[in-house]
């Protein structure tokens, strides 16, 4: 274990650390209430403050009477979840699956859906907050408060998820917090807001949502998140990019003095030196999607907007290491949404349609890209199987076009009110993902009462 040398720019010691994994708030266009309170500085309405009721010994599985799909409850801890929808949450032989509760961090056998408790947290000051699963080895990298009682001291650690052993890696200099592990597992990447001045009151401790947003057995966004990104975004506090090496601990700059919201990094899990981040805040109001290189490169814009009140976001990599997806929705009006994709290698883009009925919160692809998959929304409460086409070409003449195409939509779980569950209160958003076999799509649900996390297939059940 190495802790990590002082012997940085000045800059680097006056720090605060900032969120390094806050979800964003999506343009109205997706059709989330969130984003109604995120365009307008209101909070939630009142009857989204809490989580449905508590339904005693729900069932393990069952075959949603809506869809004919089958659906599993992954564990019988009140409380446990899966991870935000960008993050890698899969060991790389496809067999196990990471979860978290407020005080552990838990793993699913996806075989056997047989679950055992991997990280448990000695007090609650020192709970874990799971970055990613690695895309090396099978290992859960995770962060806790330094030993003490400083919380502002942060330390890396790494739980093998086959052998059950835990590691230290780097304990971090005072108020530095890190994201995103690279695909060689060597480095970590974060940021934080610099100088010695604290943040404003209005923001100060609302940079990221706390575990148990809604209970201690229910995450949930913030209820005023839309006032509070407004007023984030509008203070332009000046930020450091980072990474720390997790073999030396030594710290290298990567952006400085830069007073955009720097959010949502990820490393490719293919790329060791590529990296994607954000500048956070409203859709409209911001360059969103940005790459860059460990080396120092100049970062470079994914996406540059063509109309007014365009918005992109909720961006994420590819399994090849190399495609970068994002939601992207024009004026509204238009009624034009679509799955959007960029090439890092060949600059290829394409565009894939869905009208409002198919708007989700979050998409996600397989690791192959055959297939999409979205979470829904207080509009549309489904998980949806959105299967790409794209048009042929006919020899349009022009150069370094667009691929054109849409997705077909087919609905696998009914997250409203059945007679199985309650309906889902998306303050809960379910982060849908694929596993690594692509036999099922992942999500959080709270239409149980707590929160747990689900596994539905993507075929149809036979019985």
């Amino acid at each position: 274990m190495y802790r990590a040398p002082m012997t940085m720019p000045k800059s680097l010691l006056r720090i605060l650390a900032v969120a390094a994994v806050l979800p964003v708030a999506a343009s109205a266009q997706d059709g989330s209430v969130e984003n109604t309170a995120a365009n307008h500085g209101l909070s939630y309405a009142p009857d989204e403050v809490n989580p449905p009721p508590t339904i005693p010994n729900p069932p393990r599985s069952w075959i949603d009477p809506d869809t004919g799909h089958r659906v599993i409850r992954l564990t019988d801890v009140p409380g446990s979840d899966s991870l935000y929808f960008n993050l890698n949450g899969f060991t790389p032989d496809g067999k196990k699956m990471v979860y978290t509760t407020l005080n552990t961090v838990g793993v699913v056998d996806l075989a056997t859906f047989q679950t055992r408790t991997l990280v448990t947290a000695k007090d609650p000051p020192h709970r874990p907050r799971v970055l990613v699963v690695g895309s090396k080895t099978p290992t859960v990298f995770y962060t806790e408060m330094t030993e003490g009682s400083d919380p502002n001291l942060t330390t890396i650690w790494a739980a093998n998820m086959d052998t059950g052993e835990i590691r230290k890696l780097v304990d971090l200099p005072h108020r530095l917090t890190v994201a995103s592990i690279n695909a060689d597992e060597t480095l970590a990447l974060g940021a934080f807001v610099e100088n010695d001045a604290d943040v404003a009151p209005e923001t100060a401790g609302k940079l990221h949502a706390d575990p148990g947003g809604m209970g201690e057995l229910n995450l949930g966004e913030a209820m005023n998140k839309g006032l509070m990104m407004g007023q984030r975004l509008t203070a332009r506090y000046p930020m450091t990019m980072f990474t720390v090496n997790l073999q030396t601990g030594q710290i290298t700059p990567l952006l400085q003095h830069n007073t955009n919201w720097l959010n949502h990094f990820q490393f490719s899990p293919k790329d060791p030196s590529l990296l994607l981040f954000c500048h956070e805040g409203n859709w409209p109001l911001v360059d969103r999607i940005w790459t860059m290189h460990t080396d120092g490169t100049l970062p470079q814009l994914v996406h540059k907007r063509i109309m007014q009140n365009e918005t992109d976001g909720h961006e994420w990599w590819g399994g090849d290491g190399k495609t970068i997806y994002y939601q992207l929705h024009y004026t509204k009006g238009m009624q034009s949404s679509f799955i959007a994709s960029y090439n890092e290698d060949t600059g290829e883009r394409t565009w894939l349609y869905y009208p409002l009925e198919m708007a989700s919160i979050h998409d996600n692809s397989s690791p192959d890209g055959t297939l999409f998959c979205g979470d829904g929304n207080y509009n549309q409460p489904w998980i949806f199987l959105l299967r790409p086409v794209v048009n042929k070409d006919q020899g349009t003449l022009g150069t370094d076009l667009i691929k054109g195409g849409t997705v077909q939509a087919e609905k696998l779980v009914n997250m409203g009110k059945t007679a199985i569950h309650h309906a889902q209160n998306y303050r809960l958003e379910p982060n849908p993902m694929f596993t690594p076999d692509q036999k099922y799509v992942v999500f959080r649900a709270n239409f149980f009462g707590p929160d747990y996390p689900f596994a539905v297939e993507v075929a149809k059940a036979s019985n």
